[in-house]
């Protein structure tokens, strides 16, 4: 049976909302989402957060999580890559456990109300697809990307088009390819291609469609996060009982 870790990022180094990873939402950290979505997802083995911070770490441990080890400064600050702090990750457990799981799932802190069955599912995916070398959520955009525009030398020009001709983006939007936007839902890495290929993803990332859920990257989103939650208590029970 496939061994599956979920790997939990909480760096405590945030700017835009100062401690955002454990930033109380409805009485509880943000951190503790997460922790709670991995702890009730069935094929999920282990949960562990990857933090620099003693304090967050006590807060990971308080519920449920396991905190093995900090993440060292250099490999957290606004510029540290996912690659960086999650080779760390394995790095630790290869080296002090002589242990490698065979899947990682990644989860942010920042995308807290998510259901353990859309998880559940997308390792089962990766699983049953041997050729892929990652599994990634994404929601379909409102609008696809072709009707959106960039600017060359001052005039606006259809993305992905030869032609400065607007009327092509102002055709129906059911002439136009769906589009996606990659979200934190979920997204499913194999250890071993992570090692052998000095990347988390890959060239065959296995497309998985969630259900559009709220991102946190501003306090103004924070705020909505909030409203969300005080409007519909049951995503918090869901979670917590």
């Amino acid at each position: 049976m496939a061994n599956v870790v979920a790997i939990i990022p909480a760096r405590s180094g945030s700017k835009g909302v100062p401690d955002k990873n454990i930033k109380l939402l409805a009485g509880r950290p943000l951190l503790a989402y997460s922790i709670a979505a991995a702890r009730l997802t069935n094929n999920i083995d282990r949960v562990i957060v990857s933090t620099d911070s003693e304090h967050y770490a006590h807060i990971a441990q308080e519920y449920g999580a396991e905190v093995p080890f900090l993440r060292p400064p250099k490999l957290s600050g606004d510029n540290s890559t996912d690659y960086e702090w999650i080779r760390h990750a394995l790095d630790w457990m290869q080296n002090e456990k002589g242990f490698i799981p065979d899947y990682l799932v990644h989860l942010r802190p920042t995308t807290p109300l998510r259901e353990p069955i859309y998880i559940e599912e997308a390792i089962k995916r990766l699983m049953q697809d041997n050729s892929a070398t990652a599994l990634r959520s994404a929601h379909e955009m409102i609008q696809s990307s072709y009707k959106t525009l960039e600017i060359e030398t001052g005039y606006y020009k259809c993305i992905g088009a030869g032609s400065l001709d607007l009327d092509e983006a102002n055709r129906p939007r059911q002439e136009f390819k769906k589009t996606y936007d990659p979200n934190g839902y979920v997204d499913v890495y194999k250890s071993r291609y992570i090692i052998k290929n000095g990347k988390i993803l890959g060239d065959r990332v296995l497309a998985y469609i969630t259900p559009r859920i709220a991102e946190v990257d501003t306090l103004e989103e924070f705020e909505f996060l909030e409203y969300q939650v005080y409007k519909n208590p049951t995503l918090v029970s869901r979670l917590f009982g």
